[in-house]
């Protein structure tokens, strides 16, 4: 079935388009372009006034949501999962994990990687992000100490065959014993090795992105502190214009200030919004579960222990209007940090990120003030925030 969208405007998001047609056949993009150019084509017409269409947005570090963690790795916990995320404009993530008891970890690899190619509900899981076991204990954050592992190729090896090939991201601390081995070897597989929970020097850094890291996660947090004579990973991150980064832009866990510098070191064509939530996004305060360990939420702020961070609870929506109100830049140019460059650094963007013939029709819909009204994943509407109705023409 033929559907036709008319919106304000759009953004794929190289350009911008004003008044744009979008025609879904079956669920794929056949066409984009201005009204202007030409005459609305036959099929269900649907007007979204005042609206922008955008590419559905692209997760790379979320752990849960709506009450559920991913290493639950059940059908129900991700069809959960899906639909919060689908409400709230994004089209697909990478399950992220956390250090858990080996045997944990390795179960919740294999139940992951036999539901990521099977029909979910709402956004879809693309791959599997593995935060954990191979992080430093001194910048080990919410992870727990005794369940570190020391990297090693057949370490690695043991948790790719239970992912069964699954594993698209990897955070590493570079600093690590057999760590520059261990990302050679990854990379040669397809991961995407991340930097991260690191107390790395520069010059060590420096190895794990000459082993192949492309990648930091959450700059800043769970990192050496930058010093002007010790610069360290985050040194590394700021100054390799090549690096893409990530950030978690919730005003909590990096101040507006320093957002601001990274949005200068890094721009539009490398940094990276995520969220790093965790099962408390979107409910209330209260205790929850990041894998084994118990979490406290309260008033948005996700803790374990006397006042350790432990996740978010943010959307990558919010994270987007955040940034774009921390750094004054516009929705334009900030998009494709929650687009096409999390699809770019984990080789997914001739699929996602972007709006374009061919591609699936996965299109989050915004208000004029870039709030998320509803969601178009494989051409099919989903249940959107209250008062939506934004496919009901």
């Amino acid at each position: 079935m033929r559907t036709v969208l008319t919106a304000t405007r759009l953004f794929t998001p190289d350009r911008m388009v004003e008044r744009p047609v979008v025609v879904i056949d079956d669920g794929v993009i056949a066409d984009v372009f201005p009204h202007a150019q030409a005459e609305l084509p036959a099929g269900r017409h649907v007007e979204l006034p005042e609206s922008t269409l955008i590419p559905a947005l692209f997760d790379i570090h979320i752990h849960g949501s709506g009450g559920h963690d991913v290493m639950e790795a059940t059908e129900s916990a991700l069809n959960h999962i899906g639909n919060f995320l689908a409400r709230r404009g994004v089209g697909a993530y990478c399950a992220t994990t956390v250090t858990a008891p080996l045997d944990s970890l390795l179960r919740s690899l294999n139940g992951l990687a036999k539901l990521i190619n099977s029909p979910l509900d709402g956004a879809r899981p693309v791959g599997i992000h593995l935060e954990g076991p191979f992080l430093s204990p001194h910048k080990r954050g919410a992870h727990v100490e005794n369940q570190l592992l020391t990297p090693s190729i057949a370490l690695f090896d043991r948790m790719w065959d239970a992912a069964e090939g699954n594993i698209r991201v990897m955070t590493i601390a570079p600093e690590l014993p057999n760590a520059e081995e261990t990302i050679a070897h990854a990379t040669k597989l397809g991961v995407r090795v991340s930097l991260g929970h690191s107390d790395a020097n520069g010059d060590e850094a420096r190895a794990g992105v000459m082993a192949g890291a492309v990648s930091a996660t959450h700059t800043f947090n769970a990192m050496r502190r930058f010093d002007h004579r010790d610069p360290g990973l985050v040194g590394e991150v700021l100054g390799n214009d090549q690096l893409y980064a990530e950030i978690i832009c919730d005003g909590l866990h990096v101040d507006p200030t320093v957002v601001r510098l990274f949005w200068k070191a890094k721009g539009r064509d490398r940094a990276i919004l995520i969220t790093d939530a965790m099962a408390g996004a979107g409910m209330p305060d209260g205790p929850y579960r990041l894998g084994e360990m118990d979490v406290r939420v309260r008033n948005g702020r996700c803790v374990i222990g006397e006042d350790t961070l432990a996740g978010s609870t943010l959307t990558l929506d919010r994270g987007l209007r955040n940034f774009t109100q921390f750094t004054g830049a516009s929705l334009g140019d900030v998009l494709p940090l929650a687009t096409r460059n999390p699809a770019r650094m984990t080789g997914l963007d001739l699929e996602i990120g972007a709006l374009a013939p061919g591609r699936s029709a996965d299109i989050a819909v915004l208000s004029m003030r870039n709030e998320t009204i509803g969601t178009i994943l494989r051409g099919m509407p989903q249940l959107g925030p209250p008062g939506g109705g934004y496919m009901n023409g």
